[in-house]
């Protein structure tokens, strides 16, 4: 069988906290994914992911265009974020962990996303489906975003940020007449 990831049912959103206090939430609009995706065995299975950073949105314009500027990510320079996996190994039922490369302004580290299993359809309308959730962490310095303003003696933008996946892939039906193997 083949998968695919469906665009119209995948988000990749982030959150930082703003004075160590408040939950700042984005997401990205524009994601590419593709990769070989086997739900019977992740462990089998390989994913890669190009995010537009231009499609970046906070629902606040003016803190929008700063997370793109070279404060944070600068988009002119790096109009990309991609992410590679190395290895999904199992971690319990319905669990997994997701290693991979992560580039983030042409800096590239390892990263670990903690998968879950949501579940399965498999309806003649919506097609077979599964999807799934990873989130994980990481420290914006280790990518270069080494902007660090103070107020009040607390940063304005926290060094972790938190990263929150969620996904369908869909079986794709061969072509009446293909072969099948």
């Amino acid at each position: 069988m083949t998968w695919q990831i469906d665009p119209m049912h995948t988000q990749v959103e982030f959150s930082a906290k703003h004075f160590g206090m408040m939950t700042v939430r984005g997401h990205f609009r524009d994601v590419k994914v593709t990769g070989e995706i086997d739900p019977s065995n992740l462990a089998a299975s390989h994913v890669e992911a190009t995010i537009d950073v231009a499609s970046l949105t906070t629902n606040n314009p003016q803190r929008d265009n700063d997370l793109r500027s070279s404060y944070f990510l600068e988009l002119e320079k790096y109009p990309t974020i991609t992410f590679v996996s190395t290895a999904i190994t199992p971690g319990g039922a319905d669990r997994f962990a997701m290693t991979g490369d992560l580039t983030v302004k042409g800096v590239t580290k390892p990263v670990t996303l903690e998968v879950q299993r949501y579940g399965e359809i498999n309806d003649e309308r919506m097609g077979h489906r599964v999807a799934f959730s990873a989130e994980g962490q990481i420290n914006r310095k280790d990518f270069g975003m080494e902007f660090d303003m103070l107020a009040d003696n607390r940063l304005v933008v926290s060094h972790e940020i938190r990263i929150f996946i969620e996904a369908e892939v869909l079986e794709q039906k061969a072509p009446v007449g293909a072969a099948t193997a």
